[in-house]
Formats: structure tokens, C-alpha cells, sequence
């Protein structure tokens, strides 16, 4: 890779800041959360790269939301190596360049990243062992010992997965970079083993961290931090912290890890992260997910907001009482979820420009007060 062509820098606080206060200055108070000690200003709605037919009408699309959205007070972009069999990145990158030139700067956006799943370009392999012979052994990127599905977790892949994301969108540093979904692995050889892998991964992230590639890093799961404690699934906070800080040690000689985020599907019907007390924090007491992410310094993005689309089609009867005001159930939805505490950032998958209005008309409300959203959850 030349990494000459790649746009340099990261998000900031003083440019986040700056950025809240022009591009965003249409939106309401309390869109903009605050980014752990760093006090970076990450809006609460961001923009998702996963849905979409892997062609060039959904490629433009995103790349015009992305642009128009990063003009419109949408600070946080979200994509993996997989998406779109590639090209989501590719699009991502794509708009980023459009807002850079039309004024927004490298430094007032938060680009996350993920990997994990092996990258098929142009759709599934017909001959999946000639692929990965090819394409993962011949280079040096695994062995099926670290094969589940179409996930792969080795040191030696991921860190490619880090330089393919950061080619594709064009950006030296990406503000984050997730392990995505390692929890498909537990049920072919453990969790021990699993969590061997994973802290080998953390090691490969914290090496990036300190060469300029990365500047924090985290995990993305659908089930792990939603699942009761003795289920299969589950993953614990405390668990991936202390992997962490393995890492750091090993690399940098200090505990000083940087593991900074992690998502997980939230929304209506997937409120398990919010009421699930699963987590034992090491602070004495046991939380959610979202309240321990909270305690531990972790910040917390929201996927899933739309429900893959059932959410954008109708509402819980209780949140469509609640926000009776708003015209349509993926406004609703979108509301519900950015006014959730210990979400900093809802995640919304929009590849059609036309959409992005919805988000938009959200992001210039306020949050629903703390104790409007907890009735929410009262039963009759």
C-alpha cells in the first residue's frame, strides 16, 4: 500500500468541538456525545454501510449520503472489510472525499472499521477451498485451525483487514477498528481457545495503535452482549478488558490498553444489552451491557436501530404512544434508541439519500428526557 495517498489524521476534540458548533449547529442539543476522556463530539446518529445490493447504484448512494450527511452534522461513518463483498468501504471512502473537498475535515469525523469475515470481491467463491487456499494460505493469513463459517480469526488476517479498510477508504488512521463477531468461533473450539485467538488479535491491534493505523479498537457482536451469562454466546466486558490489557502490556510494556468500543444490535425488539443484567464489572456490583460499558470507559454504538428494516415499517405500541408526534415508524425507531442512556452513538444503515431526511429530522430533536424513556419500560 502507499500510504502517501491516504488522507492523514484522526478525530480531534477541538475539530469534533468545532464541528458541533457550525455543520451542526441546525441539530439539538444533546445530539453530540462525548467520546470517553478524550471529550471527542460523536453524533448520536451515525451512518452504517451494510445494507444494499453490492452494485454501483447502491455504491453511489452511499457515497452521496455519506457526503450529504458529514455536511449535515453526521459524524460517525461505520463499515467492515466484508460489507457489500468490499464495496462498501470503497463508497464510504468514496463521499468522505467528497465532504473533505467540499470543507468537512479529516479531523472532525469518527471512521470506524471492522474485520473479521473473509472478503469474497464480486459475491461468493464457487470453489470456497480454491479461494482460501489462494487467497488466505498462499499469503499467509490463516489456516482453517482459525475457520468458522466465513470467519476468520488470526492475527496475520486482521491486521490485512486493517490496511484493506484503510485503502479502501482512503484514510491513513481509522478512528477504530473492530473484531467483529468473534463469538461464531465458541461453539468449534471454546471459548478458551476463542479468547486465546482473541488476545492475540488484541496484541496485532495494539501494534497498529502504535504505528499510526489505528487509534483504538473493540469488539463487535450480535449475540455476545446480549446473551444470558451461562449461554454459549456470551461475552463478558471485564473479560475483553483484561485481554487488553494483556495486549498492551505485552506490546507497549504498560496496561494502558485501547480498547475503546464495542457494538451490539439494540433496538425495540432487542433490548437485551439495556435490561439484561449480565455483566460483572470487577466494580462490586452487576450491570448490563450498557451500563458496564459505561463504568468500564467503553463507548457504546448501537447497530440494528432499523430492525434490518421491520423497524422502519411499524413501532412498539409503547414507543408509538410515547412518540406519537414523529410521522413514521423509523423516526420513532431511531428516536428510541439515541435517547437510550449509555448509547453514545445509533447506528443507522441508509443507502438510499432519500432517507437520510429521516435521520436528519431525528438528529434536530432533543434526546427524550431520561424518565420519559425509563416508562418505556414499565408493564401494566
Amino acid at each position: 500500500m502507499n500510504t502517501s495517498d491516504l488522507i492523514p489524521g484522526h478525530a480531534t476534540r477541538g475539530a469534533t468541538e468545532e464541528y458541533s458548533r457550525t455543520l451542526g449547529s441546525g441539530l439539538a442539543e444533546g445530539h453530540y456525545s462525548d467520546f470517553l476522556n478524550e471529550h471527542l463530539k460523536l453524533s448520536s446518529l451515525g451512518i452504517g454501510t451494510f445494507p444494499g445490493a453490492a452494485g454501483d447504484e447502491v455504491d453511489d448512494a452511499y457515497a452521496t449520503v455519506v457526503h450529504d450527511a458529514a455536511r449535515a452534522g453526521i459524524n460517525v461513518f461505520d463499515t467492515a472489510a466484508h460489507y457489500r463483498y468490499g464495496r462498501s468501504a470503497v463508497a464510504l471512502g468514496l463521499g468522505l472525499a467528497r465532504a473533505f473537498a467540499d470543507g468537512v475535515r479529516r479531523e472532525q469525523v469518527f471512521v470506524v472499521g471492522k474485520g473479521g469475515f473473509l472478503v469474497t470481491p464480486g459475491g461468493p467463491p464457487q470453489d470456497f477451498d480454491a479461494f482460501f487456499d489462494a487467497n488466505v494460505v498462499a499469503r499467509g493469513l490463516g489456516s482453517r485451525a482459525d475457520l468458522a463459517g466465513m470467519h476468520l480469526i488470526s492475527p496475520q488476517h486482521l491486521d490485512a483487514q486493517i490496511d484493506a479498510v484503510r485503502a479502501a477508504t482512503g484514510l491513513a488512521t481509522l478512528d477504530a477498528f473492530l473484531l467483529d463477531q468473534p463469538e461464531v468461533h465458541f461453539a468449534a473450539i471454546g471459548k478458551e481457545m476463542t479468547n486465546r485467538k482473541i488476545a492475540q488479535v488484541f496484541a496485532t491491534f495494539e501494534r497498529a495503535r502504535a504505528d499510526g493505523r489505528i487509534r483504538s479498537y473493540g469488539i463487535s457482536t450480535f449475540d455476545g452482549l446480549r446473551a444470558e451469562t451461562d449461554a454459549l454466546a456470551f461475552q463478558s466486558l471485564t473479560s475483553m478488558i483484561g485481554l487488553a490489557e494483556k495486549a498492551a502490556q505485552e506490546v507497549l510494556g504498560s496496561n494502558a490498553h485501547g480498547l475503546r468500543v464495542v457494538q451490539m444490535p439494540f433496538n425495540q425488539a432487542m433490548t437485551e444489552g439495556f435490561t439484561r443484567f449480565s455483566q460483572a464489572t470487577g466494580k462490586g456490583n452487576i450491570a448490563s451491557s450498557v451500563q458496564a460499558a459505561h463504568q468500564l470507559r467503553v463507548y457504546v454504538m448501537a447497530s440494528h436501530t432499523l430492525g434490518k428494516g421491520m423497524l422502519a415499517q411499524q413501532s412498539a405500541e409503547a414507543v408509538e404512544r410515547a412518540l406519537a408526534d414523529l410521522p413514521n415508524a423509523a423516526q420513532r425507531a431511531m428516536q428510541f434508541n439515541r435517547s437510550t442512556p449509555g448509547i453514545g452513538t445509533s447506528l443507522v444503515g441508509v443507502s438510499n439519500p432519500a432517507h437520510l431526511a429521516d435521520l436528519l429530522a431525528v438528529a434536530r430533536r432533543p434526546p427524550m428526557p431520561r424518565a420519559e424513556y425509563l416508562k418505556l419500560y414499565e408493564r401494566a
